[in-house]
């Protein structure tokens, strides 16, 4: 029987990432359920937001305030590890821990680390430019949508190599952007959206630049076509 955990299969940048969020949310649910920090600690979740959501009025200190301090610098990666509740953080972490393993495997450290910050930190900068609203933005999900890009550009592959219809590559987020249209008639639109799908374009994008020999293949097939 092979008793080896299956967490060794999970490829290492994931795998932090994963630990660090589930974490912060220990942290936060621990301390709204009273088991540690007394009274005090059922505010810590609003506190965490309020210091380290990413938000467009957060772009407006930096761009036009030009405020550079580390409060507001930061906010573009730090929101990423913050989440609303305990469900939120449990589905980030699902969806993190299964595209983490399909597209780590196909991806060196480095490279996945770059699509995965890459594509939360430019749907936050899209967010802050485009959302009618001044939300606070938290969660891993952008990032999460640049890895979902990045396994459409892999399917994309997959399915030209089989000769087949490479726009069933575009399945899955097809899907996801459904899923998102019926939650928010039930549930009240949020402007979250426009970070998520950002960081699909940009996680799409990235992910050919990145691959190993990724950007030299993409540019001879760009050429023959």
């Amino acid at each position: 029987m092979d008793n080896q955990s299956p967490f060794n299969a999970i490829p290492p940048v994931p795998l932090a990432l994963v630990l660090i969020i589930a974490g912060v949310e220990l942290v936060l649910s621990s301390g709204a359920a009273g088991f540690v920090g007394g009274p005090a600690a059922i505010g810590w979740r609003a506190g965490a937001m309020q210091d380290y959501a990413f938000a467009p009025a957060v772009l407006d200190q930096v761009m036009v305030q030009g405020n550079l301090s580390l409060d507001m610098l930061m906010r573009p990666v730090s929101y990423i590890f913050l989440h609303s509740s305990f469900t939120h953080t449990l589905w980030a972490c699902v969806l993190l821990l299964a595209l983490g393993k399909f597209v780590g495997d196909a991806y060196r450290p480095v490279p996945f680390a770059l699509l995965f910050f890459g594509s939360a930190i430019v749907g936050a900068l899209i967010y802050g430019l485009a959302s009618p609203r001044n939300m606070g933005l938290i969660g891993a999900y952008p990032g999460i949508y640049g890895l979902i890009g990045a396994y459409t550009y892999m399917m994309w592959l997959t399915l030209g190599r089989l000769g087949e219809n490479q726009y069933r590559a575009f399945t899955l987020i097809g899907i996801l952007m459904g899923l998102m249209l019926i939650w928010s008639m039930l549930f009240g639109p949020t402007p979250w959206w426009i970070a998520e799908l950002s960081g699909f374009v940009t996680g799409l994008l990235l992910a050919p630049m990145v691959a190993p020999g990724g950007w030299r293949r993409f540019l001879e097939r760009v050429r023959q076509r």
